[in-house]
């Protein structure tokens, strides 16, 4: 089936993007479960692996299934290429590692999940490479961190969990003036809701596990740039390092870029509406949500985000009121996952960013008692009636006391 044209709008890109159809003319994208290829002659292996012509050689190298994700993933970013990943983080540090080299320099946003800190803050140092955090929000830290030639930037927006904001073209221009990529982990805005490629980043990154999968199921990840970058940079490395993404993951991601588009417009909705209750409620310290008027960065979040994304995070006050509130809650589950069609929470304190230390926490403004909620497809009533009751029972213990 011929690619369809980039024209299509991304709710057609997301059913119909990347499809290659067989001799047999199967409907759904095929999943080719195998690991290697065979060659009609000597000659076309000796060529195939010279580049001189066009065949799938290995299944860590490229497949069939794994092009087509990477194919509609590409055409949804807007990117000239794309290449999956075995997870997440898999395409973080390929990203970081295929680009840098002993003597570089790093500067990143001080707030990034926990693994991702502990790449840039850790991993880089041990291999000679000198990194520099900065406040995401703080114009001036940009420009004396990016006044010293520098290599590559790394940020997330918005933000895990407290839902910072960046200003990425600012960060861009900045970046490219000191001779740096940057590089933006999409995850929470999704390729629907931003397009860092168009606010001057020049590579994406997504854990494909979160929102693209959406149902919990498998672990996946991209990495998307210019058609040189990828293959002359990212490519020789993940090809011979191997975080290579299985066919069968692949296929779900497929599937679950179907119903992207509704499933992403139906969790915002309702967590706008959560967002607002939270907010109104005595128990709540405070809450964020980008479109919420009480958000310091309102207004860049609407200029860059065309709605406000699936992730709602508030603060309790207190390690044991927020636990108390965790394990009061009945219909939402207690999880470190995000992107889910079901409503996920999770207290980032004493899960994803514990390692990052409490006065890094403190520095990043995760407190002991914020929770983070992934908002997933449950009517937005029953989940506002389960989070009451949370919050009832958080009052009546304090009450109690």
């Amino acid at each position: 089936m011929p690619t369809p044209s980039k024209t299509f709008r991304p709710a057609t890109l997301l059913v119909h993007g990347g499809t290659m159809r067989s001799n047999f003319g199967e409907t759904s994208e095929a999943l080719f479960l195998s690991s290697g290829f065979v060659y009609d002659s000597a000659e076309q292996a000796e060529a195939t692996f010279l580049g001189e012509v066009e065949h799938f050689q290995y299944s860590r190298f490229g497949n069939p299934t794994v092009q087509m994700l990477e194919s509609r993933l590409a055409m949804l970013e807007g990117a000239e290429a794309c290449r999956a990943t075995a997870t997440g983080m898999a395409a973080v540090s390929s990203t970081m590692l295929s680009h840098l080299k002993a003597g570089d320099r790093v500067v990143a946003a001080r707030a990034l999940f926990g693994s991702c800190h502990w790449i840039v803050s850790t991993l880089l140092p041990r291999y000679g490479i000198e990194t520099v955090f900065v406040d995401g929000g703080d114009r001036e830290a940009w420009k004396t961190a990016l006044a010293t030639p520098t290599q590559l930037v790394l940020l997330e927006s918005p933000s895990n969990p407290m839902l910072d904001i960046v200003d990425l073209q600012m960060v861009a221009d900045l970046a490219h003036a000191a001779g740096a990529i940057v590089v933006v982990d999409n995850v929470f805005a999704t390729p629907l809701l931003q397009h860092p490629l168009k606010l001057g980043a020049d590579v994406v990154v997504y854990s494909c596990t979160k929102h693209i999968d959406g149902q919990g199921r498998v672990l996946g990840g991209a990495v998307l740039g210019s058609k040189k970058w990828i293959e002359e940079v990212l490519q020789p490395f993940t090809r011979n390092t191997g975080p290579a993404i299985s066919p069968f993951n692949a296929w779900l991601l497929l599937k679950g870029l179907e119903t992207l588009a509704l499933r992403v417009d139906a969790s915002c909705r309702a967590a706008e509406q959560v967002a607002r209750f939270l907010e109104s409620r005595p128990e709540v310290v405070r809450a964020w949500y980008p479109t919420l008027e009480s958000h310091p960065q309102r207004a860049l979040a609407m200029q860059q985000m065309s709605a406000g994304g699936t992730l709602v995070t508030f603060d309790l006050g207190s390690k044991a009121a927020a636990f108390r509130f965790l394990n009061a809650l009945s219909l939402v589950a207690i999880s470190n996952n995000l992107g889910d069609s079901k409503s996920l929470i999770t207290h980032p304190a004493t899960t994803t960013h514990m390692r990052v230390g409490a006065e890094e926490r403190a520095r990043l403004g995760i407190t002991d008692g914020a929770v983070r909620l992934s908002v997933g497809l449950e009517d937005p009533a029953d989940l506002i009636e389960d989070l009451g009751q949370a919050l009832d029972a958080i009052g009546l213990r304090a009450a109690a006391e």
